[in-house]
């Protein structure tokens, strides 16, 4: 791959990474995070990430901490994006490897004078990068896990299972349990629904059916409702409720994701549009339905033996686009008993089988 791409590893004491900034991108790189911290264990690893993803890298393996990138905040702007520059070069750091496409991201880790820089080289960002590598059409095309770990693989390490796993902190229960029980959460057991989307209403499977579905799973199997998401998913919580009634709690806004990873941890079901706590779910081993319409599961699909996808694959998809300029057809077409028979199928899964842990809510 020529001289731009030679291994940056050697005598590595400090490295850092900066991570996806979204929730679904930051599990799909979690292979790649692993795989540089058994590939340089000697070496201390930092991620550098938005506040809302970094739950996912406090805990993991290999991980020496966490440096919040509080844009927008302090970090945002000309001079804050200099100021963290500075909080950077304190750091030593020895290579700073860029999960993002970003020219921000590589612009960063050069201002921090840090020596050795890796990534991808795209965004016009070539110039700032010592080891650069290439994206090639195959690799575009696949999985967004393989994306990352391609570039692991680039780079002189050997990249490990490519299906993302997550853990929850036994000092996380505790805290969970109390929002579960303020939002009048029940006593279980517990089937979670996240029926928003970051991307826009294209990825959206309809809040009414989301509704009916919730009154099956609570009249039909005795599950109790977890309305999941951020606050701008409270608008398609609503309808669930009416519908469904007191056997379902709305935690929209009101949890951290890792208070959010702790709750969906303990849900015997997890029905989703396509979204980042989808990739929570699955990297949890929670036994998943994730509905796709505009986007494509076989480039941002959930990963493992616990997830069950249902898309229909029309002529028109995936479009990609964040809003249908028709009437959703692909989210038409899935109907609220095909999904409730997915439920029911992974209702009954195993409790080995899916890794999770076991630990109960105080």
């Amino acid at each position: 791959m020529g001289e731009a791409v030679q291994t940056p590893w050697e005598g590595v004491r400090r490295v850092l990474i900066r991570s996806a900034n979204w929730v679904g991108d930051a599990v799909m790189s979690l292979p790649a995070v692993a795989s540089v911290c058994r590939g340089v264990p000697r070496a201390e690893v930092t991620i550098l990430a938005k506040p809302w993803v970094g739950d996912l890298f406090s805990p993991f393996p290999g991980v020496h901490r966490v440096i919040p990138y509080l844009s927008p905040g302090v970090h945002g702007g000309i001079k804050g994006r200099w100021r963290l520059a500075q909080e950077l070069k304190k750091g030593c750091f020895d290579l700073a490897l860029h999960l993002p496409n970003s020219f921000d991201s590589a612009l960063l880790s050069f201002m921090a004078g840090i020596p050795r820089r890796a990534g991808y080289g795209t965004d016009g960002r070539g110039i700032l990068l010592t080891h650069r590598v290439p994206v090639d059409g195959k690799v575009k095309r696949g999985h967004q896990v393989e994306y990352y770990l391609h570039l692991i693989r680039s780079l002189g390490l050997q990249a490990g299972s490519d299906i993302p796993s997550l853990q929850v902190p036994q000092a996380w229960i505790p805290d969970a349990g109390a929002v579960l029980k303020s939002a009048g959460g029940g006593e279980g057991p517990f089937v979670g629904l996240s029926p928003g989307s970051q991307y826009g209403s294209a990825k959206e499977w309809f809040p009414e059916r989301f509704g009916e579905l919730g009154r099956r799973i609570s009249g039909e199997l005795g599950g109790h409702l977890l309305i999941l998401g951020s606050a701008g998913d409270r608008a398609a919580a609503s309808p669930i409720l009416r519908i469904v009634g007191p056997k379902a709690a709305d935690l929209t806004g009101k949890t951290t994701l890792g208070q959010a990873m702790a709750i969906i941890a303990r849900c015997r079901v997890f029905v989703t549009n396509d979204s980042g706590l989808m990739h929570v779910a699955a990297a949890l081993r929670v036994p998943l339905v994730a509905i796709f319409g505009s986007t494509d599961p076989s480039r941002t699909g959930p990963l493992g033996a616990t997830s069950r996808v249902i898309y229909k694959g029309l002529s028109c998809a995936p479009c990609l686009k964040n809003k249908c300029p028709q009437k959703r057809e692909c989210m038409e077409a899935v109907s609220v008993e095909e999904v409730f028979e997915a439920v029911k199928r992974m209702w009954n899964m195993n409790e080995n089988a899916r890794g999770r842990i076991n630990s109960k809510f105080q």
